[in-house]
């Protein structure tokens, strides 16, 4: 780095003695893509793994698959036998794998991240906006054996910049096995887990050594809204607990030369109409307990999906002539205010812009700089 700036100086006709100290004060400066976040190269970090801790996580793996503890639902279920609140057995339901070109440009780069898009999920967003592949069993079911060559299909034919494991967390087990056998094949590029953070402490240490990019949601801040939205009241404080682990594992977001993500945590908000003062809190606490060198991506892009809009649940007899407007309570004819009634009526609007920027501004007020933004020329957004 040195070197570029010593030439760069002596085309002002500074001396390379000079120029030394100028381009450290350089350096200091804020930006996403320099010092300590630009890597020379990267390996990725199951290529280090040696033989022994190869067979201890597959042994690992195998032994939460028959006593299902991973995640947070604890459903403790034999899944060679049956199946727990995710509906995923021993093998995993897939529902696209390709190349992706929806994801943050630092991971899709220009070939893509080799997404797999897991069916099922661990959470019951009302508001999913894949709603179609987590809230139902649609796909194809592989083995951990089989999912790993389709890694090496994405690597070999797609030329994808990374692997991104999109909902995995219901299937933690499957994706060790699935990495650990790609490697034998000849894996080589970065693993992503795409996660909505409803990990478990215990779920994160046995992926510890094979991902190398954690792309973490933090969705909502209060019990109440999780509960209602999420249909799990703890999942800020297991979210909180997994980023911490998540970080701990593989720091801050760190670049190659080209752009690219390599390894790190890549943390989202998305901001929900109503609902900036929860991410105002999500983001201070990010600061002030995770790290302010966190790469962080305050996302705009909601809009109604899911459940949200719908028209509201209707049950047999009398209460579907309730819901369907025939009478109201008290069989009194349905007003047109009745007839309209929707589910999760306060959010079925998308977000405004002003909410979007009250959440940045709380960010950087916090302390956080490293943010995904739009690029004002071609080529990534850093």
């Amino acid at each position: 780095m040195a070197s570029i700036f010593t030439r760069a100086s002596a085309r002002r006709g500074i001396s390379s003695i000079q120029a030394r100290p100028f381009s450290r004060a350089l350096v200091r400066q804020k930006s996403a893509l320099s010092p300590p976040y630009l890597l020379d190269d990267y390996l990725p970090k199951y290529q280090l793994l040696t033989s022994i801790q190869e067979s201890k996580k597959r042994s690992e793996a195998y032994a939460h698959l028959s006593n299902c503890n991973l995640c947070p639902r604890l459903c403790g279920v034999n899944r060679f036998q049956k199946r727990g609140t995710c509906l995923i057995g021993s093998d995993v339901v897939v529902n696209t794998i390709a190349p992706h070109f929806g994801e943050e440009p630092c991971l899709q780069g220009h070939h893509g991240s080799g997404s797999v898009f897991f069916s099922g999920c661990n959470l019951r967003c009302v508001f999913c906006q894949n709603h179609d592949i987590a809230h139902q069993k649609n796909g194809f079911s592989l083995s951990p054996e089989e999912l790993g060559e389709w890694f090496m299909k994405l690597q070999q034919v797609g030329n994808v910049h990374n692997i991104n494991l999109v909902t995995p967390e219901h299937v933690v087990p499957q994706v060790v096995l699935s990495i650990l056998h790609a490697k034998d094949l000849g894996l080589r590029v970065p693993i992503v887990y795409n996660t909505s953070s409803f990990d478990s402490l215990a779920s994160i240490e046995l992926l510890e050594g094979l991902v190398d990019i954690y792309l973490a949601d933090f969705k909502v801040w209060n019990p109440a809204t999780s509960k209602r939205l999420l249909k799990a009241d703890n999942y800020a404080d297991v979210a909180m607990e997994s980023i911490k682990a998540m970080h701990n594992q593989v720091g801050d977001l760190s670049f190659t030369s080209d752009g690219l993500a390599k390894k790190g945590v890549l943390l989202r908000h998305l901001v929900m109409p109503g609902h900036e003062e929860e991410g105002k809190h999500i983001v201070r606490w990010l600061a002030e307990n995770v790290s302010k060198d966190l790469y962080v991506h305050v996302m705009e892009q909601y809009h109604p999906r899911a459940h949200v809009g719908q028209k509201r649940r209707t049950t047999a007899g009398r209460a579907r002539d309730v819901a369907e407007g025939t009478v109201e309570p008290g069989a009194q004819p349905a007003d047109g205010e009745a007839k309209k009634a929707v589910r999760y009526e306060d959010i079925n609007r998308a977000v405004k812009m002003d909410e979007v920027h009250s959440v940045k501004a709380a960010a950087e007020k916090a302390g956080l700089w490293r943010f995904c933004e739009p690029a004002e020329q071609a080529g990534f957004h850093l």
